[in-house]
């Protein structure tokens, strides 16, 4: 293979994992409360687990299956963003309502 090649996905892959990082810990900072801030936490392990498993399974499905992951992901990825946006904005409600 191309050394060149070889570069470019690290780079990306290396780009990728700095831009979870960096999300994860902006969207951990930038919680206002302590319930917002436990929801923010698990939100955020669930997520990265989920994601890795979808890899982990993107490389170890034979590769009829594999592309059949992408179903559910499309599916589920934006019902599990718009759910956990309203839950966190319901916290951020009831923490400042009862402060």
């Amino acid at each position: 293979m191309d050394s060149g090649i070889i570069v470019a996905v690290a780079a990306g892959c290396l780009t990728g994992l700095a831009g979870g990082i960096l999300g994860t810990w902006a969207s951990i900072r930038n919680t206002k409360g302590p319930r917002e801030r436990a929801f923010m936490i698990r939100a955020c392990a669930v997520t990265w687990i989920a994601g890795l498993v979808f890899l982990a399974l993107m490389f170890l499905l034979p590769m009829p299956w594999r592309y059949l992951l992408w179903i559910p992901y499309r599916i589920l990825l934006p019902l599990c963003i718009i759910t956990g946006n309203r839950r966190q904005q319901r916290i951020r409600r009831e923490e400042t309502d009862g402060a």
